[in-house]
């Protein structure tokens, strides 16, 4: 494995260093076909480094997936394409956030809780407001029925 004084590497030793070197396989590595004659003077690792250095050896580039096809895909997607019932997977719980279904839940039941405050003051001083709005924030009520339900059947 060795080399004796004045020996000349072969080009597919030279390779397999420059492998080693830029922690690649031996088929990544590219010797310009121009300057063989001065890999084949190399005789040492650190004359390898000097020819990458000089990037007369260079590592050839990763194949790159292109994003053309999903950018294309995405666009159309954006305007309310492919998403009819065959292309569903999960169903209509799993397709929308938690937290916008929670966000359009609460909303919808402060709304209704300053609805009931203006139709029917007196039930809704009765049981509290801030006591109502905290348990809408609490997530006690399962949706707008349950809220009216509380506030006029006058629960505690």
């Amino acid at each position: 494995m060795g080399f004796e004084l004045g020996e000349k590497m072969e080009l597919k030793k030279a390779k397999e260093l420059a492998s080693q070197i830029l922690k690649v396989g031996v088929g990544k590595i590219y010797i310009n076909p121009k300057e063989e004659a001065k890999v084949k003077e190399a005789m040492t690792k650190d004359d390898i480094r000097g020819l990458i250095a000089d990037r007369i050896i260079k590592k050839r580039q990763d194949n790159q997936q292109s994003k053309a096809r999903s950018k294309r895909l995405r666009i159309k997607k954006q305007k309310g394409r492919k998403r009819g019932r065959g292309k569903r997977k999960g169903t209509k719980k799993t397709r929308r956030e938690k937290k916008k279904t929670w966000m359009t839940r609460v909303r919808s039941q402060r709304r209704t809780l300053k609805e009931l405050q203006k139709e029917n003051p007196e039930a809704v001083k009765a049981i509290g407001y801030s006591n109502v709005y905290k348990k809408i924030k609490g997530g006690f009520f399962r949706g707008k029925k349950y809220l009216k339900e509380y506030v006029e059947g006058g629960k505690k």
